[in-house]
């Protein structure tokens, strides 16, 4: 085999109270083609400064055929992606995941996906979106002796996903240098408690519950003055009925609801409170994580 496309979701990470542990696959995809060469990078579909030897996907790629002890030739990477970069929706993980992958069935798949979320997870510092990019669904992860371990649960089937984008971007470094290095006990133990009902929330599909639980001390205290309009969405959306949190480090805010019209009422109230653009986005889980879309 010397071609092969992989196609990763989006990815949401935190879930609230989760923090660099929760995270669940939705229903947007980047399509990563990666074609051997006898020699030479060449990467198409991304900005030119991305094109480079740095591109995540091609990282992963060799740290992959690294690992398997396998000479690094040369390779044509395709980018074709619906994930906004910069946002909070799994832009970076969707990338290394593909490109560990790609690597992998290029070479027979002889790595399991386990060992490519090791790889992986050296390389992004957290599981948090590579979990689910890999195994779809909604998932918890740790890191337990350097190694990441990930399990996943079950959904309610009717939660429907609100992903509110905005025309500008926070990248994942700045909005990390905004947290503190040390928290006080009751708000690591708040969160431990929301965190766990957020879990069952989902699984019962329990609004009242989930609008409750999806609140959280670690982090989005700590980033919210970093998102223009933040407190008035946040008031918004809560009226409505919906839970709410932001999705990763942001800048895109999520909304989790089992009610089908408030994309609608949403998006007639939105520009009342906010002075930016806002694209929002229904979206559905994906159960199904990273996969081969095509291969020769």
């Amino acid at each position: 085999m010397k071609r092969v496309t992989i196609r990763v979701p989006a990815t949401t990470a935190n879930l609230g109270p989760g923090f660099d542990a929760f995270g669940c696959a939705l229903s947007l995809y980047t399509d990563v083609t990666f074609e051997e060469t006898e020699y030479g990078l060449e990467i198409t579909g991304c900005d030119e400064e991305f094109a480079g030897p740095d591109n995540l996907a091609y990282t992963s790629y060799c740290a992959v055929l690294a690992s398997l002890s396998e000479e690094i030739k040369g390779v044509k990477i395709h980018i074709e992606s619906q994930i906004p970069i910069c946002r909070g929706l799994g832009s970076s993980a969707a990338l290394l995941v593909a490109g560990a992958m790609g690597a992998n069935v290029l070479r027979g798949n002889k790595m399991s996906t386990q060992g490519l979320l090791n790889i992986t997870n050296a390389m992004e510092g957290h599981p948090d979106n590579l979990a689910p990019a890999f195994f779809g669904g909604l998932t918890a992860s740790m890191v337990d002796n350097g190694l990441p371990v990930t399990v996943n649960f079950p959904l309610h089937p009717e939660w429907q996903f609100l992903a509110l984008v905005p025309d500008f971007t926070l990248p994942t470094h700045i909005a990390r240098e905004a947290l503190p290095a040390q928290y006080i006990r009751a708000d690591a133990v708040y969160n431990l408690s929301h965190g766990a009902m957020v879990l069952k929330a989902l699984e019962l599909g329990d609004e009242k519950l989930l609008r409750t639980a999806m609140q959280d001390r670690i982090h989005q205290p700590y980033r919210k003055s970093m998102i223009a309009d933040y407190d008035q969405i946040e008031g918004l959306i809560r009226t409505s009925g919906a839970a709410f949190c932001l999705s990763g480090a942001g800048p895109t805010l999520l909304c989790i609801t089992r009610d089908p019209g408030l994309k609608d009422r949403l998006m007639k109230r939105l520009p009342a409170v906010t002075t930016q653009q806002w694209e929002v986005l229904p979206l559905h889980v994906e159960f199904q994580g990273a996969c081969i879309l095509d291969a020769e």
